[in-house]
């Protein structure tokens, strides 16, 4: 299939947006799990809240894609593609914040602890004890001067947008 071809089946059709959008929101929150997993990079509390949206948002997509697969209605299609859109709009102001955070812009939430996970209790005192989450002001990684949160901005208004196009053209198709 030509390229030219191939892109415009993608932005015509809610199942390939949906698939498009799919593939960019799992890379993203699989690479937020195994910065952490596989690299040791500790998430702070803000960190960890912007990866609810993807918990969501990744089921929401599979709806939409399901949906559009069967040749559901346009505008339930419309709606959870504009539910998505939504959802990374918030991601993409909660990440624009604790960027500013990290950047000393404003000052962080007096929550932002650091967390812990606690297998069982007689491991939590040595864990508290031991582990040294980051705090939210402190950027551990940066690239080409954006951290994790940044690049989180980024990544969130692509799929914001995505999400709102896909909307409308889910409206719009015949």
């Amino acid at each position: 299939m030509p390229a030219k071809q191939l892109t415009d089946n993608i932005f015509r059709e809610p199942f390939w947006l949906a698939l498009a959008m799919l593939a960019i929101a799992g890379a993203a929150i699989l690479g937020a799990l195994g910065f952490q997993h596989l690299g040791g990079y500790q998430p702070c509390a803000l960190c960890l809240m912007q990866r609810t949206p993807y918990y969501v948002g990744i089921p929401l997509l599979v709806m939409v894609g399901t949906a559009a697969l069967a040749g559901g209605q346009r505008a339930v299609i419309a709606t959870l593609f504009g539910l998505f859109a939504a959802l990374m709009l918030y991601n993409a102001g909660l990440a624009a914040y604790h960027a500013g955070v990290e950047w000393r812009f404003w000052e962080g939430p007096a929550s932002c602890a650091p967390s812990v996970g606690v297998d069982n209790a007689a491991d939590m005192l040595n864990q508290l004890q031991n582990m040294h989450a980051p705090s939210c002001t402190d950027a551990t990684w940066r690239l080409l001067g954006l951290s994790f949160a940044g690049w989180n901005v980024l990544i969130s208004v692509l799929l914001a947008g995505l999400g709102a196009f896909a909307a409308a053209a889910s409206l719009r198709r015949a």
